[in-house]
């Protein structure tokens, strides 16, 4: 599969260079006045990030399995977890156990008021994308609890627990069409830890598709990671495909950070890597 990466500054408007060559989750090379510049790595279509996203997944849990993963769900997560599954096939049997053995991760998010068993639920989806594909022991693959009755004490748990395991080495993230990186909606500082949200009408809208394309089926609030937890991960890597989350990708990381458009703050993060298609970035 053919691969190219580049770091991009504000003089690059954001164009990848396609003469410099992958590397294993490269750190940025530029920063301008506490302002880091992502490395991007630009395929084809949606398929060829699903794949490399997977390759990388797998290498760091084969790695260095010291620190949990961050997870996303979504439509952009779903051609990474098919791959991951099959990538995951081809691995050797005494790989695969290790994989197993040593598979911790949080996911981001989960709606309030479903049950994990609810097949709209995020939980739902992780089982059946990833628990199930790479049998992987339900207790390994953590999220909110939902329906716990109280959000506020729920998002504090979660954030006990992961603060427990030492915080995120890895971290998934997909974009919203406002800017949002998990559930953290605009306006969201850096600050802000895991706590319960109020999704907004957009956000909504796109995740009807889960819902029988109902907007008003889908929960309006959920639990969610904050920016706090997210910034604070090893490493970032952010996925985007399609030419609608061009515009967004592009405002994320040229414009100067601000709580309008919470994956700005990504920008504050010494380690982050962009993933994405040839559309989502304006190609």
């Amino acid at each position: 599969m053919q691969k190219s990466c580049v770091t991009t500054t504000k003089e690059s408007n954001w164009a990848p260079d396609p003469s410099k060559p992958s590397a294993w989750l490269p750190g940025p090379a530029s920063q301008e006045g506490g302002r880091h510049s992502p490395q991007i790595l630009r395929l084809d279509d949606a398929e060829a990030v699903g794949e490399q996203v997977a390759e990388w997944l797998l290498a760091s849990r084969l790695a260095d399995p010291r620190l949990p993963l961050g997870l996303a769900t979504g439509r952009t997560m779903e051609p990474v977890y098919a791959a991951l599954a099959r990538q995951f096939a081809q691995r050797s049997a005494t790989e695969r156990q290790r994989v197993r053995q040593q598979w911790c991760s949080f996911n981001l998010d989960e709606y309030v008021g479903l049950a994990s068993r609810d097949p709209r639920s995020f939980a739902a989806t992780m089982a059946s994308q990833l628990v199930t594909p790479l049998q992987l022991e339900a207790q390994s693959v953590l999220l909110p609890r939902g329906d716990g009755g109280d959000p506020a004490a729920e998002a504090r748990r979660y954030a006990s627990l992961l603060a427990s395991k030492g915080g995120l080495g890895l971290q998934i993230l997909g974009i919203g069409a406002n800017g949002h990186v998990g559930f953290n909606e605009p306006p969201c500082g850096p600050e802000v830890v895991c706590r319960c949200v109020a999704l907004t009408a957009s956000t909504r809208d796109a995740n009807a598709f889960a819902f029988g394309g109902d907007p008003d089926q889908v929960p309006d609030q959920a639990i969610s990671l904050g920016l706090s937890e997210i910034l604070n991960a090893r490493r970032i890597l952010l996925v985007a495909t399609g030419r609608a989350k061009a515009e967004v990708l592009r405002r994320a990381f040229e414009e100067s950070p601000t709580a309008d458009l919470p994956a700005s703050w990504l920008q504050g993060h010494p380690d982050v890597t962009v993933v994405a298609d040839a559309a989502a970035l304006g190609g």
